[in-house]
């Protein structure tokens, strides 16, 4: 997780918090299967390198406690099999795409994932 975040009321804005907005720590994944979790928040990148088909899993709130309502996760996809989300146990993903509820990230493409709502996220940008 970058730097300093979250943050909290009163905090000062240091260097590495400022350089922590405007970059992001890469999450290497090379496995065929990953769960998100709340290291994931926060200017981080998920990138996932298999050449083979994997699935990315978004876990429930009771996994994902940092994820408020508006938090992010980043995902980009070079490994040259397609990536493909799954919804956790009681969360519901929605997207635009050939299949809305499990949506595919091809390679050298990336995408969002938004919470908004209770295990609810909503992942848009470059999915099928």
């Amino acid at each position: 997780m970058a730097t300093g975040f979250p943050a909290a009321t009163g905090d000062v804005l240091s260097a590495a918090m400022f350089n922590g907005l405007v970059t992001f720590t890469i999450n290497a994944q090379s496995g065929s299967t990953y769960t998100v979790a709340n290291t994931d928040l926060y200017q981080v990148l998920v990138q996932t390198t298999n050449a083979s088909t994997k699935t990315v899993t978004i876990a429930p709130d009771s996994t994902l406690t940092a994820a408020a309502v508006g938090s992010a996760i980043t995902f980009l996809n070079t490994g040259a099999g397609n990536l493909t989300f799954a919804a956790g146990s009681g969360v519901t993903i929605q997207s635009i795409g050939a299949s809305p509820t499990a949506p595919v990230l091809a390679q050298y493409k990336s995408c969002v994932a938004i919470r908004t709502a209770a295990n609810t996220w909503v992942i848009t940008g470059a999915v099928a």
